[in-house]
């Protein structure tokens, strides 16, 4: 179903989205249930084109995220730092192209750096390694502490530098465990300067989704280590409604 209605939309292919990167950016997340999606494609298509990778418009990706033993950039993210970063390999699947990704978080904004890597073991080797020390990253000692797949729809915009992605079939994998986020789906949206005249606004304001903060990551390592074993005060809230968006 998402497919035939995508096929409504004008294509933009990944050449021509390299026009709108948006590495440094302001983004807005939004959570509900993928019941809602099709509604809201629906009614995002006279704004935005849908991104292709060789006809396929519902492409998988793959991230990998490093951390510490002792998960210091979650921990960051829980103590509401102001400037905090988070380390990852980014795998487009379909494309069959890697990267490797520092998300630097400061004053509201996001600025992102990443290098494209030929390494499908997603380890930190030596040239890597140089590259996040010039990112800022001082960590030695980060090893992988979690993966997720899942499926992504990514708009792009007519008439401004503006991009939305929708992220669901949500899979956590750890220690040869898998953890899924059933029935959700993760909206951001990214702008270069924050208006809430985007169409999505708008769209979404309509049925009652308001914007929240939400990091995959974070949300990922509650998941997987449980509430027993990890610090989560500050998460309790998006739990909750992620119990009630499932």
């Amino acid at each position: 179903m998402l497919e035939k209605l995508l096929q409504k939309y004008r294509p933009i292919s990944l050449q021509e989205m390299n026009q709108v990167r948006l590495l440094d950016r302001v983004e807005t997340k939004f959570i509900f249930s993928i019941k809602q999606l099709p509604m809201i494609l629906e009614q995002l298509r006279v704004d935005y084109k849908v991104m292709s990778v060789d006809g396929n418009l519902i492409p998988q990706y793959k991230t990998v995220y490093y951390d510490t033993d002792n998960l210091f950039f979650y921990h960051e993210h829980h103590r509401k730092r102001k400037n905090r970063y988070k380390v990852r390999f980014r795998n487009y699947v379909d494309s069959d192209m890697t990267f490797l990704e520092v998300k630097h978080k400061k004053k509201g904004r996001m600025e992102k750096q990443r290098v494209e890597v030929e390494n499908e073991e997603f380890f930190l080797d030596e040239e890597n390694k140089k590259f996040l020390k010039e990112a800022n990253i001082n960590q030695e000692d980060l090893k992988i502490k979690l993966t997720n797949t899942y499926n992504r729809i990514t708009l792009v915009a007519n008439h401004s530098v503006e991009r939305a992605t929708f992220d669901f079939n949500i899979q956590y994998h750890r220690d040869g465990g898998i953890t899924t986020l059933d029935n959700l789906v993760i909206a951001e949206l990214k702008q270069a300067t924050l208006s809430r005249e985007a169409l999505i606004f708008k769209v979404l304001r309509n049925l009652q989704i308001r914007p929240c903060r939400f990091s995959k990551y974070c949300i990922g390592i509650i998941k997987t280590y449980g509430l027993d074993n990890i610090k989560y005060n500050r998460f309790k809230k998006i739990l909750l409604k992620l119990n009630k968006i499932a």
